[in-house]
């Protein structure tokens, strides 16, 4: 059963990857990018892009969340070779946790060495207000299982991982200077991840407070699970779309979610593309 398991992983992920040599034989992303609720825009600046939606790779599910429209695309942003993932799975979707493995290992084995990711999040801080952005420095899983669960897939990683760097350091501190560079707020701190897809309550922000936590969302760490256990580099970023429930005298939706990431998007937009820019040949290699 382990080795048909295993097997079974390893064999998923390399249908994925025919399926995209297929359409793009030639092409070798070096960033693998994830993009959050109302973000997907940025994907529309890829240039000589390939698109791929998530349908016509073997064994991946669709999104069924608006604002994640699904779909793989390859292409060249700012001069770097990047696959982006417009739209992502959740957990609360129905999805089985193994399930968001395939896409984070596809872009492994496509040739990636960095992963960079962006979502909506509420902020525990009512400094950080809507429309900021803020650069993820930890996480506190609190959606109660982890991908990896099961046989390990020792074809991608070892049994057990590390996540005391997580999120890389000096891919941070990059981002963190290029931010000054071009003037673009950009605040820091620990995510927090809850299963979704019912927003908090007032006592769980609370409560989340003192854990630590400074924003909280419904996505991101496990996909950062998995990019560390098959090794790829990992930085993350939030937009912030909210304050936490009982912060401000408001009912949370889904709908502000999506209107407030779209403000932020923008100078997520210019961060990342800066960013893109300003370590090309780095990151092309």
């Amino acid at each position: 059963m382990t080795n048909l398991t295993k097997q079974s992983g390893y064999s998923e992920t390399m249908q994925c990857v025919e399926v995209i040599r297929k359409k793009d034989p030639n092409f070798i992303p070096k960033v693998g990018i994830i993009l959050g609720s109302g973000l997907g825009p940025l994907a529309d600046e890829i240039e000589n892009k390939v698109a791929i939606p998530y349908n016509e790779l073997p064994g991946v599910p669709s999104s069924t969340v608006p604002g994640h429209e699904g779909s793989l695309i390859l292409g060249n942003l700012s001069g770097v070779p990047v696959v982006c993932m417009k739209g992502r799975i959740h957990l609360y979707e129905g999805v089985a946790a193994h399930k968001i493995k395939l896409l984070i290992r596809t872009i492994k084995q496509l040739g990636a060495h960095t992963l960079i990711l962006t979502n909506a999040a509420g902020s525990l801080r009512k400094e950080v207000i809507a429309g900021e952005i803020a650069l993820i420095t930890d996480h506190i899983n609190f959606q109660h299982t982890v991908p990896l669960i099961g046989p390990n897939d020792e074809e991608f990683g070892e049994r057990f991982v590390a996540m005391d760097n997580a999120y890389d350091k000096s891919l941070r501190q990059k981002l963190k200077l290029v931010a000054e560079k071009h003037g673009v707020p950009l605040h820091e701190g620990v995510y927090i991840a809850v299963l979704g897809p019912n927003f908090e309550s007032p006592a769980e922000i609370r409560a989340f407070k003192v854990l630590g936590a400074d924003m909280v969302g419904m996505s991101t760490v496990p996909e950062v699970i998995v990019a560390r256990h098959c090794g790829l580099k990992v930085v993350a970023i939030s937009t912030i779309t909210n304050l936490a429930a009982g912060m401000e005298d408001k009912s949370l939706s889904h709908d502000d979610t999506l209107l407030y990431a779209k403000i932020g998007a923008k100078k997520l937009h210019k961060l990342l593309k800066a960013f893109l820019e300003e370590y090309q040949d780095e990151l092309s290699q």
